[in-house]
């Protein structure tokens, strides 16, 4: 069997990205064959393609899809040929039409969820998983500060703390991304390019500030999240969207208030086939109940993989983007 990939020989913009047919493996011990119906767009897999994020070359893209087992390899026993399923995390490679990859990041799509809203949910939704459940558990009744709430992990965030009885006040630049916001579950929205963040917080919270901020932007709104945090809150800073957060000195930490900080990543949270399905489980049981629903805001065939970069890394999407094998 043949398929179409994505590969990348050095790094660089969107046009280092090459698309080219190869033979897909068989699956061996502990492995599956998987029929991909939509794979999911995420910012780390431009922080692959540029670099950031080092790793040999040449290499694929992309980290998680959605589609039907067509084979397993001895040892499989909790998916068969013909499952639909989905995966959140994988090694590079997303980006192809047929692969073949470790089983135990495998899980079985529950009726209801269909394959492009699996693909474009997985590795955003146990990302909110592990940050509301894990990093920082909340309870309900807490004030949070959330950064691009409009986005593709944004948008699962506000549904999901809505759902807790949290109120989550998100960032975004823009009146249309801060009423997308509001109408996935954002208690208050904050216009970045409008507003000062840190300020309004403050009066959000009757001065109190908020116990935790969650960021995946990182170098820009660095030190606004400090400054928004009550003594001893937790910074949680989950992504690079701006570029990566370095040169903290970290008395910092202790001029704001005593903070933590973390730098969570998800391979550490599901690091085996039973914390995965856990986090998997936890997901699927806020989509049945009809708490969490995916805004699909962009579709690229996976032909067009450069453009659909550019649109990311541009802000010009809204909500998840998924790529479409032909």
């Amino acid at each position: 069997m043949q398929t179409e990939v994505i590969r990348i020989m050095r790094h660089g913009g969107p046009e280092v990205m090459e698309m080219s047919v190869q033979d897909v493996p068989e699956p061996g011990e502990g492995e599956v064959t998987i029929e991909q119906k939509a794979i999911g767009l995420n910012f780390i897999d431009i922080y692959f393609r540029t670099g950031l994020y080092r790793h040999p070359l040449p290499h694929g893209l992309g980290f998680e899809a959605a589609g039907k087992v067509v084979a397993v390899g001895p040892g499989v026993t909790h998916v068969k040929a013909g499952d639909r399923v989905a995966y959140a995390q994988s090694p590079l490679g997303a980006y192809a039409g047929v692969r073949t990859m470790p089983a135990w990041q495998v899980v079985k799509l529950p009726r209801g969820v269909d394959f492009e809203s699996a693909a474009a949910m997985m590795l955003k939704g146990l990302t909110v998983q592990y940050l509301f459940r894990q990093t920082y558990r909340l309870q309900g009744g807490e004030t949070i500060l959330f950064h691009a709430a409009a986005g593709g992990v944004g948008l699962i965030a506000c549904q999901w703390a809505r759902a807790l009885g949290v109120r989550l006040i998100g960032t975004v630049s823009g009146p249309e991304k801060a009423e997308l916001a509001r109408r996935h579950g954002a208690w208050e929205v904050i216009d970045y390019s409008r507003e000062d963040v840190a300020a309004r917080v403050l009066e959000l919270t009757d001065g109190r500030k908020v116990p935790v901020v969650y960021d995946g932007v990182g170098k820009s709104t660095w030190l606004t999240s400090l400054d928004c945090l009550q003594p001893r809150g937790l910074m949680v800073s989950f992504g690079n969207a701006s570029g990566p957060v370095d040169g903290v000195n970290l008395g910092i930490l202790a001029a704001k208030g005593s903070l933590y900080v973390t730098r969570p990543t998800i391979s550490d949270y599901t690091p085996t086939q039973e914390k995965l399905a856990a986090a998997a489980k936890d997901l699927f049981s806020l989509v049945g109940k009809g708490s969490i629903r995916m805004e699909i805001g962009q579709r690229f065939a996976l032909r067009d993989v450069g453009r659909a970069h550019e649109a990311l890394a541009s802000r010009q999407t809204i909500g998840a983007t998924v790529l479409l094998p032909d």
